[in-house]
């Protein structure tokens, strides 16, 4: 039985997950264990290692569970979708707003990327739920 309700998740949305947590792991990891360095590298200035441990910690969460739960069911990918909507949206609110008090470039393409996120996982959401 399950085989079947598995089935009919599209493989492209295995494959985001997938993605979506090879994404998360390669920026979790530096900050997770390099914050200084690694936000230096990306031209950051002021480095608060606690606060960049912190994203590592929520990026290894929902990395981790996109390749968790990339062999589920259907209602697992919808759950898990709403969650990305969630998360996405609620970064890119906070990057908006950081960039406001201070444009960069670095942020811009961290803001895209979210933006990019979303975008996929609000048509797979759409496309999981008819």
């Amino acid at each position: 039985m399950k085989s079947r309700v598995v089935q009919s998740i599209p493989s492209s949305l295995r494959t985001w997950f997938t993605l979506h947590f090879l994404v998360d792991i390669a920026f979790a990891i530096p900050l997770l264990f390099f914050p200084a360095s690694f936000l230096s590298f990306l031209g950051w200035v002021a480095i608060d290692p606690f606060t960049a441990r912190l994203v590592g910690a929520a990026l290894v969460g929902i990395g981790g569970m996109s390749w968790w739960m990339r062999n589920e069911a259907r209602e697992a990918y919808s759950v898990m979708l709403r969650l990305k909507l969630v998360w996405s949206s609620a970064a890119m609110l906070a990057i908006a707003l950081s960039l406001a008090d201070h444009w960069s470039i670095i942020g811009s393409v961290i803001f895209a990327i979210f933006a990019g996120f979303f975008g996929v996982w609000m048509w797979f959401f759409r496309k999981v739920r008819r």
